[in-house]
């Protein structure tokens, strides 16, 4: 970094014409979203190319994120102190021409398989932006294929971790540190690929950002950017402002799912005073099991509590939290943890717990507000031999996470549209598409009835994933949770009937079905399957409130059962073949729910 950049704070601040203001914000949000673009018809895995399991943003160079591309939230907030930890490190080290990568979640990162690039943009000799590039690749070595190990009971066992290193130094690429890296990872291919889907990603923003500043100057451009981050800014404060004075609290419970030291409450106390916010996080001590959180990546499970509650328009940047303060609790906990804690299932697994008890501390504040909270991702990963080519195949399969969404004071939740931590971002990709990537048979992949959480609004139904392999053995690993406990209702939404709102996997051999709820490896043949369940959404209000046209409506399409309908909504039907409701008997029993 030059001394220039370092004074840009000091000089006379431009007046900015909102026609300007406009087009440069413009190009921005197109830039970003030409980013995603490339990644999606450069990268090589179906993570990236089908299931668009990466984000991208722009920082200025002090650095502070000008523009949060509208991806997966669980990379959006670990990025910012990610960046600023890139930058600390390399000081002034910093060249044009530069490529940098970092994975390791002590350098502010989410979990290891979530590779960010970061490319230093700069303007006649001075850093002025950076691009960057967060994706998940489908396998970062270690002794499990796709990285999450649930047997680890330290870092090290989980995969390569790389801190911030150069992998190109002043426009050479460093072909050495590159083969090294890509020599440690399974299915070389797709890992290659989708790094050159992020190189380029990089420097499309790059080219975009310089023809910015070619075109209007470069005190225009910041002063524009200035003003966008501020604009963030004053949205916040004017909600957080209207949020009475006063400390609220919200607990959600994390659930065993394997690791045996029992259920786990995480603790969030939002304090409010005037037009700031302090958030305080409470958790238990870390454990030697693959869901210890890092500071970083907890940020993004903070962050997304309070935007779930807040739902402010654009734009999207760190002007958004300027307000907002966060004590993550005592190094070496659960959700603030220090090395060598095992933590690959952090992104999901506490970090959607950590969201719910965000969210449900801003709900004591303002209940009219908040909505429910999504089904919580319980997935899995597969690896093998693919003969087709002769060649490892290793892959997270995105359609397994795709729960439902939670729902709002206004309606439904969206069916197949989660888990919490990529809130919508995410994909599942043609089923045609992956069978044609890999050796894999997809019998089924459809909504589940009675998934989604009962209240006057209904959450959104999980899904159904059920696959075989062609014609080698399949490993399958599990990860997350939500298999007891579904995903928690707001403003008074209950669930009677729970069975089907919560997550399992199914394994079928020799025509015996098992259900696993625990995370666990395992092995399947050719003519055996695994079936992933995924839980619905919370619900909204009293399901006893929920017009009975509208349960009808959901039992005629399956979303709802006969004796869901009865349980969770106390709707009783005269005839289950034409769907006649009793309505004395609806009322008595609605009645008696109610008292």
């Amino acid at each position: 970094m030059t001394a220039k950049s370092k004074k840009k704070s000091a000089k006379k601040k431009i007046k900015v014409d909102p026609i300007t203001l406009s087009v440069v914000r413009g190009v921005l949000e197109t830039t970003q979203r030409e980013m995603t673009l490339s990644l999606e018809k450069t990268a090589r895995s179906s993570v990236f190319n089908l299931a668009h399991d990466y984000s991208t943003s722009l920082f200025n160079h002090t650095p502070e994120m000008i523009l949060q591309g509208q991806d997966i939230p669980i990379h959006l907030g670990s990025l910012m102190p990610a960046m600023k930890a890139v930058a600390n490190y390399f000081g002034d080290d910093v060249h044009e021409g530069d490529l940098i990568l970092q994975n390791d979640p002590t350098f502010g990162g989410g979990h290891s398989i979530d590779t960010c690039m970061y490319k230093p943009v700069f303007w006649e000799g001075e850093l002025v932006f950076w691009t960057v590039c967060k994706g998940h690749l489908t396998d970062i070595g270690g002794p499990v294929p796709a990285g999450y190990n649930p047997d680890a009971k330290e870092i090290y066992a989980e995969g390569l971790r790389i801190p911030p290193i150069k992998i190109w130094d002043k426009g050479e690429p460093r072909n050495d540190i590159l083969n090294m890296i890509l020599m440690n990872m399974r299915a070389r291919r797709d890992q290659e690929g989708d790094f050159n889907a992020l190189i380029g990603a990089c420097q499309v923003g790059e080219r975009n950002l310089l023809a910015l500043i070619e075109k209007y100057g470069l005190a225009q451009v910041q002063a524009c950017i200035d003003e966008l981050l501020d604009m963030a800014e004053k949205q916040m404060r004017t909600l957080i402002k209207s949020v009475p004075d006063g400390s609220y609290e919200g607990t959600a419970v994390l659930e065993d799912a394997g690791h045996g030291f029992g259920d786990m409450d995480i603790d969030a106390k939002v304090t409010i005073k005037g037009d700031n916010c302090h958030i305080e996080i409470n958790s238990p001590p870390q454990v030697p099991y693959f869901i210890n959180s890092y500071e970083g990546n907890s940020y993004s499970g903070v962050y997304l509590g309070l935007m779930m509650f807040a739902q402010l328009p654009p734009p999207y940047n760190e002007g958004l939290y300027r307000c907002v303060s966060v004590d993550m609790g005592p190094h070496g906990t659960l959700c603030n943890a220090k090395e060598p804690a095992p933590h690959m299932n952090c992104t999901t697994t506490p970090m959607e717990t950590l969201t719910d008890a965000v969210r449900i501390a801003f709900e004591q504040a303002v209940p009219s507000k908040v909505a429910a909270s999504w089904g919580h991702a319980n997935g899995l990963n597969i690896a093998g031999w693919d003969n087709r080519h002769d060649e490892e195949f290793v892959t997270m399969v995105l359609a397994t996470i795709i729960s439902g969404a939670g729902a709002t004071p206004q309606q439904d939740g969206w069916h197949a549209c989660g888990p919490e931590c990529c809130f919508g971002a995410l994909t599942s990709g043609d089923v045609e598409l992956l069978e044609y990537s890999y050796p894999i048979i997809i019998h089924n992949y459809s909504l589940m009835t009675d998934s989604g959480g009962a209240g006057k609004y209904r959450g959104g139904s999980g899904t159904a994933w059920k696959v075989e392999p062609m014609d080698s053995d399949m490993t399958f690993i599990m990860f997350g949770e939500g298999r007891r406990i579904p995903a928690v209702g707001a403003a008074g939404a209950e669930s009677t009937l729970i069975g089907p709102k919560v997550g399992s996997m199914d394994i079928c051999r020799d025509g015996e079905v098992k259900t696993l709820r625990d995370n666990v490896i395992d092995v399947i043949k050719p003519g055996q399957w695994v079936m992933n369940r995924n839980p619905g959404g919370g619900g909204y209000g009293n399901p006893m409130e929920r017009p009975v046209d509208m349960v009808v409506w959901d039992v005629k399409n399956d979303l709802v059962s006969i004796k869901g309908a009865k349980e969770d909504y106390g709707v009783v039907f005269k005839d289950e073949e034409t769907l006649e409701v009793d309505m004395t008997a609806t009322q008595k029993l609605r009645k008696k729910r109610a008292a």
